[in-house]
């Protein structure tokens, strides 16, 4: 007879495999949010934000059972992208044809303009660190190029990188020393060294995706890289060093963008143009984002 017994280490990542194998679900309504249905986010009690509810240039607001509603509409010529959270009660907005990053108050629905840089060309996604530095990936479709923009916690606008393809995706590793970019049209994934000033260094490849596009982009806490593949109808998870872990199968295919919420932080939330809506899965392991916003709720 064979010796079936396999160390516990293997059986439990075996496990954890097969439990993660799974395909995304309805969270919103279909047909809610126009083709720009973009920037999900989640605020500290759970509710989840993303751009272009029912038209261009509003932002909607979405209970944990995915009920939609106006939240804010953005000034007269602005139009939202990504979403990213400062603190528990402020969020910045990428204003991609107001060439802004926009600033939110969520208790007094105050909008700002916190930034603004004729150069970009069109800010589409946002990272940003504990201390409140902001990255802007800025793509330019017509070319096929594109850059990164930093912007100081006072709203000052410097480019830290250049001559690039067309960046979207953007995130931060969780100990704060990496950057990540993607290329959507290019399907490459770039690593930089990340120093506190902001500086960007020691550019590398770390993937480059075979077919299909690439949108928007999270860190979980362990540095792994969830990736929103545009065209291709699925969310690609990377390692740090860019293998390939796992991939969730979405019910549309123009997967936009991604964040984290729920309870425990697992939840995940991806907006599809294609379908006007958001979509949900579990990850086995809690995002980077959330685990920001429990540090922003517990100060005092």
């Amino acid at each position: 007879m064979k010796n079936l017994s396999y160390p516990l280490s293997l059986l439990l990542l075996f496990l954890s495999i097969i439990s993660f194998a799974q395909n995304s679900k309805k969270f919103s309504a279909e047909g809610e949010f126009t083709a720009n249905c973009e920037g999900p986010a989640v605020d500290s009690e759970g509710n989840v934000y993303a751009v272009n509810f029912a038209r261009d240039g509003t932002i909607a607001q979405m209970n944990k059972r995915g009920k939609s509603g106006f939240f804010v509409t953005l000034p007269k010529g602005s139009t939202g992208n990504g979403i990213r959270f400062a603190d528990k009660n402020t969020f910045f907005v990428a204003d991609f044809t107001g060439h802004n990053i926009l600033k939110v108050d969520i208790i007094t629905k105050n909008i700002t303009v916190f930034a603004n840089e004729p150069r970009m060309n069109q800010p589409n996604d946002l990272a940003i660190t504990k201390s409140g530095n902001i990255f802007c990936s800025d793509p330019n479709w017509k070319e096929g190029t594109g850059q990164i923009w930093h912007v100081s916690p006072q709203g000052k606008t410097r480019l830290v990188a250049e001559k690039m393809g067309t960046t979207n995706g953007i995130d931060i590793s969780p100990d704060e020393k990496t950057l990540y970019v993607n290329e959507s049209v290019q399907r490459n994934v770039w690593a930089f060294d990340l120093a506190t000033d902001g500086t960007l260094s020691n550019k590398r490849l770390i993937h480059t995706f075979a077919d299909g596009g690439m949108d928007g982009m999270r860190c979980d806490v362990l540095g792994n890289l969830y990736i929103a593949r545009h065209g291709k109808g699925e969310v690609a998870v990377l390692s740090p060093e860019g293998k390939i872990l796992h991939t969730i199968t979405t019910i549309g295919k123009k997967v936009s963008n991604i964040c984290f919420g729920g309870k425990n932080g697992k939840t995940c939330y991806i907006t599809l143009q294609d379908r006007g809506c958001l979509e949900t899965f579990k990850a086995p392991t809690a995002g980077r984002e959330w685990q920001m916003m429990e540090e922003f709720s517990a100060k005092k």
